[in-house]
């Protein structure tokens, strides 16, 4: 039988998410500069959020959303992917096969055990806090959004297309 998910405005979301023990402040420089938008930040992880303005029979499918950012019952939209702070701005993991990476528009690191589990328990707690859906994919380890699996990519023999 499914379960019934409850109905939280988005201020029910922000009080929930600031008695969990999570960091609630406005987003400076939001992913999508968007008017109201919310970092919220724990374990050393952020992620974006602001009021879900797209009633879900009304949203469309867009490609240019992501999957994490679609209205889907709840009156929080993600606005910038759960990610690694790093010197103040949310990083984005990629998946290059051997090792997964975060990051950002200056700088790129190796993701260690440390920084995966704190990013998977942060995701985990802010989607259940959020009303989103739990993933099964998403319920065994951190994932990714971009994968990089070509090794030949850089070669200094091959053509640059």
């Amino acid at each position: 039988m499914a379960k019934k998910s409850q109905s939280r405005t988005f201020n029910d979301v922000l009080a929930l998410l600031g008695s969990q023990k999570f960091d609630v402040a406005a987003a400076h420089e939001g992913a999508r500069r968007t008017a109201g938008a919310v970092r919220i930040s724990k374990y050393g992880c952020a992620a974006e959020i602001a009021a879900a303005t797209i009633a879900p029979a009304a949203f469309d499918g867009a490609a240019s959303m992501s999957a994490s950012s679609k209205p889907s019952g709840s009156s929080a939209m993600m606005l910038a992917r759960p990610g690694w702070l790093l010197n103040g701005e949310i990083t984005r993991l990629v998946d290059k096969g051997y090792q997964k990476f975060l990051k950002s528009t200056k700088l790129e690191i190796p993701a260690t055990a440390d920084h995966l589990r704190a990013l998977h328990d942060f995701t985990t707690e802010l989607n259940a806090a959020t009303g989103e859906m739990n993933l099964f994919n998403e319920s065994l380890g951190t994932t990714s959004d971009k994968y990089e699996y070509d090794r030949v990519l850089g070669r200094p023999d091959q053509p640059v297309h």
